[in-house]
């Protein structure tokens, strides 16, 4: 864990503004369509739980910080297995924190009745595993960067 806390001390600046901005983006981006955040365009019928917020926040959170570790130099090395459970973690979390009756994925899949009965008290794990994703990719995306430092080799003069 010091390493993490070492390393997240070592960002520059532009990858903090690159955090910051990636989970605004990210808070708004779940919480309008899933209409945490009221508006004139997406409804819900059944209102939001009080741990959505958390989740959707704590997502966003993560999200923001899987984002800024992309923010690098050429130099430094590069993996997809990372970003496709930051990915990944994302998704969970809008399926996690929505209505479970206004997804039109899940009444396809589940119809209205299993919507309720199957779909909606699933979502609080689904917001842990969304969380959980989003932690892997942060702390594996954080551990390769420290792990995989490049020195600069000399070029050959022509």
């Amino acid at each position: 864990m010091t390493t993490i806390i070492d390393a997240l001390r070592q960002w520059p600046a532009r990858r903090w503004w690159f955090a910051t901005g990636t989970a605004l983006a990210t808070f708004l981006f779940i919480a309008i369509p899933t209409d945490l955040i009221p508006n004139p365009i997406f409804g819900r019928e059944i209102p939001p739980t009080p741990w959505s917020w958390w989740a959707l926040g704590l997502s966003s959170v993560l999200a923001g910080l899987v984002a800024a570790t992309y923010v690098a130099t050429p130099e430094e090395a590069r993996s997809e297995r990372e970003g496709r459970l930051g990915m990944a973690g994302g998704i969970v979390t809008f399926f996690a924190v929505g209505c479970p009756v206004c997804n039109k994925l899940v009444l396809l899949a589940l119809g209205y009745t299993g919507a309720i009965q199957w779909f909606e008290p699933i979502q609080p794990y689904l917001a842990l595993g969304a969380i959980v994703l989003l932690g892997w990719a942060f702390v594996a995306r954080v551990r390769r960067e420290q792990s995989c430092v490049i020195r600069s080799v000399p070029q050959p003069v022509a």
